[in-house]
């Protein structure tokens, strides 16, 4: 059974996919994309079916993870049933999510940079509608989160091999 992992920020159209983006692209790289069901999600309804943002995607290119086939989706409650981790771009979706999320998932939800904490750094922030630099700095702390998620997921699959 897959593992099913979701990103969340405000749109859906800059720090989630661009997160969903590099942790399928870590994921199918280390050669365990059946391992994982991977997506992104909006608490904001306002750019539902639109793509990535051009500096989302542009910045994200830039190092090698195609998010253009991208289209936003506001989050459900269903995604808090079905989803084992749900991760937060900032606490303003922390909160959305714990809100949203059946009592017995309320604890589920965490902030992705948890996954990072030797950055000491506790959210994204968003860049929408900033400069690219701006997308590039959010782009460098999820590809750090991501690759320490992934490891985390790496070590708990040893650990359970070596048993």
């Amino acid at each position: 059974m897959a593992i099913g992992v979701l990103f969340v920020c405000t749109g859906n159209i800059c720090r989630s996919p661009m997160a969903a983006g590099v942790f399928r692209t870590l994921v199918r790289r280390a050669g365990m994309t059946d391992a994982f069901t991977i997506d992104s999600a909006g608490t904001y309804d306002g750019h539902v079916g639109a793509p990535a943002s051009f500096l989302a995607i542009e910045a994200a290119r830039l190092r090698g993870y195609d998010i253009s086939d991208h289209r936003s989706r506001l989050l459900t409650n269903e995604d808090l049933r079905t989803f084992d981790l749900p991760l937060a771009m900032d606490r303003s979706h922390l909160g959305a999510m714990r809100w949203m999320a059946p009592r017995d998932r309320q604890d589920r939800p965490t902030l992705l940079m948890k996954f990072a904490p030797e950055l000491g750094v506790e959210e994204v922030a968003d860049p929408y509608g900033g400069p690219a630099r701006g997308y590039e700095e959010s782009l460098n702390l999820i590809e750090a989160a991501c690759k320490g998620l992934l490891a985390g997921f790496q070590a708990e699959l040893k650990a359970a091999r070596s048993g």
